[in-house]
């Protein structure tokens, strides 16, 4: 069983940056492979980033690429989410999740993930 706690959100302006945090409880943590999520009002859920727990290979969504980045700290069980240059239509519900079998073909799929976060809120506007 996993616990996932996300923090880190706000109200920022566009332009601004945030850090999520998903702190993980378990003592395997390295071994799962690691995924942020978010849900805009009136919208489906939809892939952000992921981090794997072989290599540390990450992947992002097109609309984020270059702007967020994915890391983990397998010492504390938290991985991050830095959000850079945020624009109104980052604005969602930022969820984490957890899965010990996702693959670089299967992690774009919320489904794949077994464990969720409550989510944390991010609003980008002036």
């Amino acid at each position: 069983q996993v616990q996932l706690v996300e923090s880190g959100g706000g109200l920022v302006q566009p332009g601004a940056s945030l850090r999520l945090s998903c702190a993980a409880s378990g003592r395997t943590f390295s071994s799962y492979g690691m995924g942020w999520f978010r849900q805009a009002p009136g919208k489906e859920r939809e892939f952000v980033a992921a981090i794997l727990w072989n290599w540390g290979a990450t992947y992002y969504a097109d609309s984020v690429k270059g702007r967020f980045t994915i890391s983990r700290d397998n010492a504390k069980n938290t991985v991050y989410l830095q959000m850079n240059s945020l624009k109104p239509e980052d604005t969602a519900v930022y969820y984490c999740a957890a899965d010990q079998i996702i693959t670089r073909t299967t992690l774009w799929n919320e489904g794949a993930y077994e464990y969720w976060g409550q989510g944390t809120q991010v609003t980008v506007s002036s």
